[in-house]
């Protein structure tokens, strides 16, 4: 699969020196562990171009690989997010955890099987956003016993609610597919899922409940018609509502709304260093971002004060959980008036290791992917178990 989606890049033209490998299924840490391993060091070994012994020889060659992961998300349930499984995953090169939340509500989760209860998705936010990872929830309106109202009500606690505040959203509304646990509940109770109307109308107002530090990563799965047994909602949905959205000058805080992309036009203009703090999973947030004028970004920097240390290597660490930087991909060696060549990601970090030695932080650790490890080297880090970590 990576291969040949690898090929696939490079004949159609892209940079593919910076890889973020996605782990997707939510089910991946309870396959065997010799699976996971394997899986992962082949992984590595197909982005080097040679084998290696172990795991670990994989990521050393991968640091200074001409394909490096710059990345790795692996998509897992709220239960399966304990200390030994983010120890786990942490030793794989993961810098992303998405989980599968769908709802708030505990009745929905037990009439609809879903196995785990809220406990343990607060759980799962605070240990993994302690040890550094960037935490995405799946949210699902149009479950069975829920209702556009309760949909809404429910996607407000997510942000008022400090026990959650996710860093990014996928967004899925419910569809059926033959022969899932859904399907079952859709057949007994004889469950209707949302009309294209109502759809738009439950993201159109989640649209404008998510604050600035949250990013809606992606809205609607794509599944082939055939396997569904409810009528198929539209794929274009997301764009529909974002136009409606702008047409209406609905004000949008939501990351991905805000992003520079490719209009190299507007490095031109006076841009910020802008800091929104907030409380998130009983740690202190630090959204740090590079705006113009007109709000739109062109970087950002998540900073935390953690709530609880349980990895030796993050003792009286504060974590950057994120620094990213907007504008069209260049390959590692190349140079171009982008606002990835510009120096964005050098003031962001240095604002954070300003920011953490104010409040008393000896050490500040980055969860870098394999293939940044050389970037944070050049600013003084050095590779401390699975971080990058600075004496300040």
């Amino acid at each position: 699969q990576v291969q040949s989606r690898l090929d696939a890049l490079i004949r159609m033209g892209h940079p593919t020196e910076k890889i973020e490998l996605i782990i997707i299924g939510g089910t991946f840490l309870q396959y065997p562990f010799n699976y996971q391993y394997d899986y992962i060091k082949g992984c590595y070994e197909v982005l080097n171009g040679v084998e290696s012994k172990d795991l670990k020889e994989a990521q050393k060659i991968n640091e200074t690989a001409k394909h490096r992961v710059v990345a790795m998300c692996i998509e897992n349930r709220p239960d399966n997010c304990s200390v030994e499984e983010i120890r786990l995953m942490r030793d794989f090169g993961a810098t992303r955890v998405e989980i599968g939340v769908q709802i708030l509500d505990n009745e929905i989760y037990k009439k609809t099987g879903r196995g785990h209860t809220i406990k343990e998705v607060i759980e799962a936010s605070q240990r993994l956003k302690d040890a550094g990872f960037k935490v995405g929830y799946h949210i699902m309106p149009g479950l069975p016993y829920s209702n556009v109202k309760k949909d809404i009500e429910k996607f407000k606690i997510l942000f008022e609610n400090q026990n959650f505040r996710p860093d990014q959203l996928k967004i899925y509304p419910c569809q059926i597919v033959e022969d899932s646990p859904l399907a079952k509940v859709y057949k007994k109770i004889n469950y209707k899922t949302y009309t294209d109307k109502e759809i738009k109308k439950v993201l159109t107002e989640m649209m404008a409940i998510i604050p600035d530090y949250c990013r809606v990563m992606r809205v609607m799965r794509e599944i082939p018609k055939e396997k569904m047994i409810n009528e198929a909602a539209s794929t274009s949905i997301r764009k529909e509502v974002e136009d409606e959205i702008k047409n209406k000058k609905t004000s949008i805080k939501e990351i991905r709304m805000r992003e520079v992309g490719f209009n190299k036009n507007l490095l031109k203009s006076n841009t910020k260093l802008k800091i929104i703090e907030y409380f998130s999973s009983k740690g202190k947030e630090f959204f740090l971002e590079i705006v113009n004028s007109e709000d739109v970004l062109f970087g950002l920097l998540r900073l935390r004060f953690p709530g609880e240390t349980f990895l030796d290597e993050l003792k009286d660490c504060a974590l950057v959980r994120e620094l990213h930087v907007y504008g069209q991909a260049l390959n590692l060696h190349e140079k171009g008036k982008t606002s990835q060549h510009i120096g964005f990601g050098k003031t962001l970090l240095l604002e954070a290791e300003k920011t953490a030695k104010e409040n008393g932080y000896k050490k500040l650790a980055v969860i870098s992917g394999i293939g940044v490890r050389e970037y944070y080297k050049k600013f003084g880090y050095e590779l401390v178990g699975t971080y990058m970590v600075k004496y300040l």
